[in-house]
């Protein structure tokens, strides 16, 4: 569901989807109206119904226990994948397809890839996937970092069903639209032998103000979708590894946390001694602005970190990790600050509070990188010449 743009996943759709209708082309989306990211119709503004021809589909993709053994036991697919597979949905494909000559199917995700055949009965479109991030390193990072063995046991049996999602999916799309380089190799490591080009996620910069110093350099703050398991698992490794340090080295700094969907169980492991909570906050560019230094501190995951991008175009000195920055060509003490455990984190945050020459660097460069390498429109441009090249 692309609307509203609210974290990674709908900012990454909808930025794209409305761009390419800037650009002048036809667009129509046909979207999963989830319990995750449910909206009323009512409540969509018809300039982007409009604008976007968007018509939704609600299906329940709640994990239950009994679908989750049913899954086990009686399917291939990845339960990550066979949730977001629905009769009803599949559809109102055909009916789209069967009114509408596209020139383009554009797929959003691995797991939108058990509707390939479907899309082919009932249409000539090319077919173009839009990767998103590699699905099974988020898994497979995650089972890593996993202390509960059945978890553990249950996370890496996940990650060997979508590498044999996406070894089946390999060539079935005609063009193949990753959002980072590194995705791009593992794909083409994979296998695959179709056409593709590298399309990151791209911003509106109008919407983004750089604020600097709008509040004193000694408030730390996160932002993230916090029913995300990557989000929680690298904030309680900060919590636990960095923050005791951090606090006894710099005793006046703040650390702000805002995010949806946090578990109650997540927000009694953070509730410490100047660790602020915000819950879902009403405009998350507001919040951006408000506090000092963005921490990032990703231990698993996968794909691009849009939140990354949109702090820098405000501004902010980031922390984060190798993880965090993947998908993402900035450089260390340039554009962005890079460390890979509890000291080196540290010392970053301390270098940027005590150093007023080195966070304006930080942030000046952070602006111009994000100028020069992540404008929407200019992207959306480009994704539609390369869609011209293809389309029969």
């Amino acid at each position: 569901m692309p609307y509203p743009p609210k974290d990674g996943g709908t900012i990454g759709i909808y930025n794209v989807v409305d761009s390419l209708g800037s650009c002048g082309n036809e667009v129509h989306v046909l979207a999963i109206n989830t319990p995750k990211h449910f909206i009323k119709d009512s409540e969509i503004p018809d300039e982007v119904k409009q604008k976007l021809h968007l018509e939704t589909v609600f299906i329940n993709t709640n994990i239950h226990v009994f679908g989750l053994i049913k899954n086990i036991l009686f399917s291939d697919l990845p339960y990550t994948a066979d949730r977001f597979f629905s009769a009803k949905y599949q559809e109102k494909l055909k009916e789209l397809l069967r009114k509408y000559t596209f020139d383009i199917v554009q797929i959003e995700g691995l797991y939108m890839c058990t509707y390939i055949e479907t899309v082919r009965k009932y249409s000539k479109a090319v077919i173009s996937l839009r990767a998103h991030n590699i699905e099974h390193e988020i898994w497979q990072r995650t089972s890593e970092n996993e202390n509960n063995r059945m978890k553990k046991m249950y996370l890496k049996h996940l990650t060997k069903r979508i590498i044999k999602l996406k070894e089946t999916s390999i060539n079935e799309y005609d063009i193949l639209v990753p959002i980072t380089e590194r995705d791009e190799a593992v794909y083409t490591k994979m296998g695959n032998l179709k056409p593709s080009m590298v399309l990151p996620v791209g911003i509106d910069l109008s919407k983004f103000i750089a604020s600097g110093y709008v509040n004193h350099k000694h408030s730390l703050f996160h932002i993230g979708a916090l029913d995300w398991v990557p989000n929680q698992e690298g904030l309680l490794w900060f919590i636990s590894h960095c923050w005791p340090i951090l606090k006894n080295k710099v005793p006046e700094i703040t650390f702000h946390i805002a995010g949806r969907n946090a578990p109650s169980s997540f927000l009694k492991k953070i509730t410490q001694n100047d660790i602020i909570f915000h819950g879902e906050v009403p405009d998350a560019g507001e919040f951006i602005k408000e506090y000092g230094i963005m921490v990032v501190p990703l231990l698993s995951g996968s794909g691009i970190r849009i939140k990354i991008i949109e702090g820098m175009a405000y501004g902010k000195p980031i922390i984060t990790t190798p993880i965090g920055v993947e998908g993402i060509s900035a450089t260390h003490r340039e554009n962005i600050l890079i460390a890979d455990n509890e000291f080196s984190f540290v010392n970053e945050i301390e270098k940027v509070v005590s150093d007023d020459s080195l966070f304006d660097k930080i942030s000046s460069n952070a602006i111009r990188f994000v100028h020069e390498n992540y404008e929407n429109t200019r992207l959306a441009i480009k994704l539609t010449e390369f869609y011209k090249t293809y389309s029969k």
